[in-house]
């Protein structure tokens, strides 16, 4: 007779969908990769590789969040993804664990670029910027008066239930082992951070330093450090972002195509752009001192959701590269949850270094309702992840168009 809530009404491998309890279920589901790995057990196979296609067809927030539904913290039906979703830091964690085994068992970057918008996005907004609050749920739309985090509008030190405190303690240390791989002959440069790394390749060791301001902006640098030459394929993933792929679904999309193509360098001289499973593949001998240059081109970025999502019906999201944005009052003012931002060239990004700890800002023009009537004003967006950290208040990530 079991239960959806704790996975115990169907056997694991008759599972197509995802349903239940977020965090459990996406532990599973982790569970379920690994197994398929491991053994090459078919069922296993179609199973984990059906639910993800759901997860991301279907119920994925746009900033990775999964779980939108407050009752029993679990995954709604299909194309439920309300404005207020309850997408529990845990169960962003776990998604986090269960993209990265689907890639070990898939090698395709498809299951990074899902891991890497949950990780930006979703995921440390869990965390306060000093490290030491945490948000439970994380919502989307905030009024500044509804609690909605374990009873309170701000994030906490502690909760009775303190499963996403320990969670997140656990899984940040764990972050330099998502950047990296290696199968066979082949290494795999994932996710875009400065780090040091020895890959031992079928070939031998390589030997790489990544020097990159990301996700800021998106040029980067890999130096070959090795003693001796290794005859390696170099798997540097573009994101599906950058290639106007938000999600690898039609969940969403952005609104006008990408400006500039991605560019990569060896030594000076421009590779070509060989895709395979989303990795520019950069096959030959590499000798201490060679030199890998990554473009990954940035712009403001509008972002909606197919049609069947009824609550995001002429509703619009902002991306700059990899990074989902917010509105706060603070910078809005109080009608942030009604305003329209004007989407076009005024919308620029910039760095402000002294602003919640460094961050890119979207400034731009918009108009909110005052007083009974549209008033045109100034506007900015900051990451999702570093909203309330200036005082109690209203926060918004999908727009008026």
């Amino acid at each position: 007779g079991g239960s959806a809530y704790s996975q115990s009404n169907i056997p694991p491998i008759d599972q197509r969908e995802a349903e239940g309890h977020a965090v459990r279920a996406n532990y599973m589901y982790t569970a379920m990769a690994d197994v398929a790995a491991l053994t090459g057990d078919t069922a296993y196979l179609t199973a984990i590789d059906a639910i993800w296609k759901n997860v991301v067809g279907r119920k994925l927030s746009v900033t990775g969040g999964v779980g939108a539904s407050p009752r029993g913290e679990a995954y709604g039906a299909d194309y439920d993804l309300p404005n207020a979703p309850y997408n529990e830091t845990c169960a962003a964690i776990a998604n986090v664990y269960w993209n990265h085994r689907m890639f070990l068992l898939h090698g395709d970057s498809k299951y990074i670029d899902v891991l890497e918008r949950t990780l930006y996005n979703g995921l440390i907004s869990g965390l306060s910027l000093g490290g030491n609050l945490f948000f439970y749920p994380n919502t989307l739309r905030c009024d500044g008066i509804t609690p909605f985090n374990r009873g309170s509008l701000e994030r906490s030190p502690w909760f009775d239930c303190s499963c996403c405190p320990s969670n997140l303690s656990r899984f940040i240390p764990s972050v330099g082992g998502y950047a990296y791989a290696v199968r066979d002959g082949q290494a795999y440069v994932n996710l875009f951070m400065n780090s040091s790394v020895e890959l031992e390749t079928a070939n031998g060791t390589m030997q790489l330093r990544q020097e990159s301001n990301y996700p800021w902006d998106g040029n980067i640098r890999i130096e070959i450090l090795n003693e001796k030459p290794v005859e390696a394929s170099l798997n540097i993933r573009i994101p599906g972002w950058v290639i106007n792929r938000p999600v690898p679904s039609d969940l969403f999309h952005y609104t006008d195509p990408p400006l500039t193509e991605p560019q990569i360098f060896v030594n000076g001289e421009a590779a070509e752009m060989h895709l395979v499973h989303g990795y520019a593949v950069l096959d030959r001998k590499w000798d201490r001192g060679d030199l890998v240059q990554v473009l990954l081109p940035m712009k403001v970025k509008r972002i909606v959701a197919i049609d069947s999502v009824k609550a995001k019906t002429g509703l619009a999201a902002f991306e700059y590269g990899p990074i989902v944005y917010c509105g706060e009052s603070v910078d809005n003012g109080n009608g942030v949850l009604d305003l329209h931002p004007f989407y076009n060239n005024t919308m620029q990004a910039h760095f402000e270094p002294d602003l919640l700890h460094g961050i890119n800002v979207i400034d731009g023009r918009g108009k909110a309702p005052v007083g009974g009537r549209e008033v045109e004003q100034d506007i900015r967006l900051i990451p999702y992840y570093a909203w309330d950290h200036r005082g109690p208040g209203k926060m918004n990530v999908w727009f008026r168009q």
